[in-house]
């Protein structure tokens, strides 16, 4: 794969480190490289000082995906440079390099592009949340662990979209990012080297507006809900959140056509093109298969002919294939579910031709979640023959998932 990674990774990594440099301060640790691992890595990526690790299902021959850099990258300052001082604040670590990721995403593309990833964001934060209903306390920002609990039990999407919506909201009611980044900076330059608490890093928020904004910007964090926010629980955040949608428009009309079309049972007269996503970037076509699941499932053959139609089974891109796979299990009972449930189990496991595990637990968690209500035997029986193949700490949880 290396000839692949390398033209996947070689165009926008250093242009990703030039735009952070300008926004925050001057990268601090000399070389920055990237290591693409095995396909067991359980995660997305691992922020390493200097070395990214990099899960090779961002590999898709298009480039679509090379956006995951920016987020180790950001590391380097928050994480490798102002790092957590232990596992209860793990959020400001999640929180701020996804905040500042997406800042990134405005000045590399347009504020529409933020908009877009916190919308994108919004929908793996609300599973995260429903997933831990019956554990309300891993739903917090700030976590309290008892001895010998094992922080990965709340490893989820909550401290990075829960920790980036509550700095968001902070540079809102402080007035916006040209007087935001400014204190992000004098941030870093205050912690870099050193480790950071939750209290401490507030602390130093109001210090420096208490300096740079006097009253007007004491009172304005006043006003914030902090116990809402560190130690809230629920599915709701403190906040309702608002974004720049403009550019889920167009995925949101298309998943409103295939709604309109449940009532017709003659799938050739649905009217549907596989030119339907011909303009969509890979992020659309995610939101348009995210919003689906918002409506009533669809019947099972439009389901089929949603995937024959736009390829969407045989994609290389795994996050567009994760996304299918989870709407066509959302209704664990239909035929559609059944159908699917044994290929979807078998890409996780590699057992799809490719020999290629989705070790990262973005994706075999999920899935084998989702199998698992549609067919529990088969998961413990796809998982079982193959959980040699996975990161001992994804096998460990896939086993609590599936309750073996």
């Amino acid at each position: 794969m290396i000839d692949s990674a390398y033209w996947e990774f070689s165009e926008d990594t250093a242009k990703f480190l030039a735009a952070e440099e300008k926004i925050v301060t001057p990268y601090k640790f000399g070389v920055y490289d990237l290591l693409v691992l095995p396909p067991s890595f359980p995660y997305g990526g691992m922020e390493n000082a200097c070395l990214s690790f990099l899960t090779p299902t961002l590999v898709t021959g298009d480039r679509s995906l090379v956006d995951v850099v920016v987020h180790e990258l950001t590391h380097s300052w928050f994480g490798n440079g102002v790092t957590h001082a232990h596992a209860t604040h793990f959020w400001l670590n999640e929180g701020w390099t996804t905040y500042i990721e997406r800042v990134l995403q405005e000045k590399l593309h347009s504020p529409a592009h933020r908009g877009f990833s916190f919308l994108i964001g919004q929908k793996a934060l609300n599973d995260a949340l429903k997933q831990y209903a019956d554990r309300p306390k891993y739903q917090r920002l700030v976590i309290d662990y008892e001895p010998g609990e094992d922080p990965d039990e709340s490893y989820s999407s909550i401290p990075y979209e829960k920790g980036a919506n509550f700095i968001l909201h902070l540079e809102r009611t402080l007035g916006g990012l040209d007087v935001f980044l400014p204190y992000v900076r004098d941030y870093v330059n205050t912690f870099i080297g050193g480790n950071v608490t939750t209290e401490a890093w507030k602390e130093h928020l109001y210090g420096y507006f208490r300096k740079h904004g006097g009253e007007e910007k004491t009172k304005a964090l006043d006003s914030v809900d902090w116990n809402a926010w560190f130690y809230g629980e629920g599915l709701e955040l403190p906040v309702k959140m608002e974004y720049d949608i403009s550019l889920a428009e167009e995925a949101y009309k298309l998943a409103e056509r295939w709604d309109a079309s449940r009532s017709q049972s003659d799938i050739t007269k649905l009217g549907f093109k596989n030119s339907d996503l011909k303009s969509f970037n890979s992020n659309q076509i995610i939101v348009f298969l995210e919003r689906l699941p918002s409506y009533k499932p669809l019947p099972s053959s439009h389901l089929t002919h949603l995937a024959s139609l736009y390829g969407l089974a045989s994609t290389p891109n795994a996050e567009i294939r994760l996304r299918f796979y989870e709407l066509v299990l959302l209704d664990s009972s239909s035929d559609a579910a059944t159908s699917f449930a044994e290929e979807a189990a078998k890409w996780v496991i590699g057992d799809d031709g490719t020999g290629i595990v989705k070790g990262r637990m973005k994706f075999c968690r999920p899935v084998f979640r989702a199998v698992a209500k549609v067919n529990r035997e088969l998961a413990i029986k796809l998982f079982g023959g193959s959980k040699e193949a996975f990161h001992p700490i994804a096998r460990k949880l896939i086993e609590k998932d599936l309750g073996i």
